[in-house]
């Protein structure tokens, strides 16, 4: 079949398994996307979780043999959550970021991308393909940037004109040819309200970021955080959507036409002190259809005991206390003994001084200690 013939077959089939954005790109190797990264990890602004082979990031050949054209994919997930429950005090709540609402986009994309590859040999037999989306080893944001899904914003994102930034990212792979379609012009302006707004000035300069410093890379870490960090989370569990929120082209902007993707409130907006005792096994059960569960329980439980400290939560001490006196996992007993103290104030001294005597793990001893030197009275123990 003729490449002009099989994209427009590919492309009604897509409207119909759900992809809201459908473009074609050259797998030419992605050479302005190669120096960024190299600059990247240059200034080491990298967060770690990605592939760290630069070559196979952005040379679609060593991933796929014979590679001619890469389809980019996009679909669009809400942006307000409906009958959201409010917190109050004794019940206040967190809130996972709009991209791990509903079923886990990986899951969600992958199942589309392999109807596509069906679709690819029942209309060209024999062709090859390759699909990923997010754990791959190409950058989705350079695929669907040179293919005209959006243009890449200030803020880092992909942002179409239609569907604004709020867009899952997918591409497949193939050796057959399909005719690509034109990039999508820059248009941010002279905005920079995503610059202005950035909790944590992890964007660095317009469509540059420091990983290390965004929140949403923080979120999803394992070990005890710096304190202004911890303060910076406010109520985040996972993810964080300030630079997306003030984005002019997201106004008005809510996909409902995916069902799988609709949220939860109660799963994506939960009370925080129950989080802080959760097994394992409950974890899974409760958010693992979750995009956020993919790191487990312990970061959202950490950024949990962040976000007590930020509403000054004086109904979650028994269970702080509890976590700290409890817990197998030293940080976390280090971040539970700093959440007590962060409320209870000076109100904590002796608790956490007989913590200290009780408990010799190094975590802990910093985090108490660094409470006591604040109120005058360090190593008093």
């Amino acid at each position: 079949m003729r490449g002009d013939m099989l994209k427009r077959e590919l492309q009604a089939y897509a409207k119909e398994i759900g992809i809201d954005e459908f473009r074609v790109t050259t797998a030419d190797p992605f050479l302005v996307m190669k120096q960024r990264l190299m600059e990247q990890q240059e200034k080491g602004y990298a967060s770690g979780f990605e592939e760290p082979d630069l070559e196979r990031r952005t040379t679609p050949a060593l991933l796929l043999e014979d590679a001619v054209s890469i389809i980019a994919i996009a679909v669009a997930y809400p942006s307000k959550l409906k009958d959201a429950p409010r917190g109050k005090e004794g019940e206040r709540r967190g809130i996972f970021g709009r991209s791990s609402w509903g079923l886990d986009y990986h899951q969600a994309l992958k199942q589309r991308l392999t109807l596509l590859e069906e679709k690819i040999q029942e209309l060209s037999p024999g062709a090859r393909s390759r699909s990923m989306v997010d754990t791959g080893e190409l950058v989705d944001r350079a695929v669907a940037e040179r293919a005209g899904i959006g243009f890449s914003g200030k803020n880092c994102s992909i942002i179409s004109e239609e569907h604004g930034s709020y867009l899952y990212l997918g591409e497949l792979i193939t050796d057959q040819y399909l005719p690509p379609d034109e990039s999508v012009e820059e248009l941010c302006g002279s905005c920079n309200k995503c610059l202005d707004a950035c909790p944590t000035d992890a964007l660095i300069e317009p469509g540059v970021i420091d990983a290390k410093r965004c929140i949403s890379f923080i979120t999803q870490t394992k070990t005890l955080i710096p304190e202004h960090f911890r303060y910076a989370l406010g109520n985040r569990l996972y993810g964080c959507d300030t630079c997306q929120q003030v984005c002019p082209y997201n106004r008005k902007k809510n996909a409902t036409q995916h069902s799988e993707l609709q949220p939860d409130p109660e799963q994506v907006k939960p009370l925080l002190i129950p989080l802080l005792s959760l097994s394992n096994r409950e974890f899974k059960s409760r958010f693992g259809s979750l995009s956020g569960a993919w790191r487990g329980k312990k970061p959202i439980q950490r950024n949990a005991v962040c976000a007590l400290v930020h509403y000054q939560d004086r109904t979650a001490l028994d269970a702080l206390r509890l976590m700290a006196e409890t817990d197998q996992r030293e940080d976390m007993r280090a971040l539970a003994i700093w959440a007590v103290g962060r409320i209870a104030g000076q109100e904590a001294e002796d608790y956490i001084q007989k913590r200290l005597l009780t408990d010799s793990a190094e975590d802990v001893q910093v985090e108490g200690n660094r409470l006591l030197e604040e109120w005058g009275n360090g190593h008093a123990i």
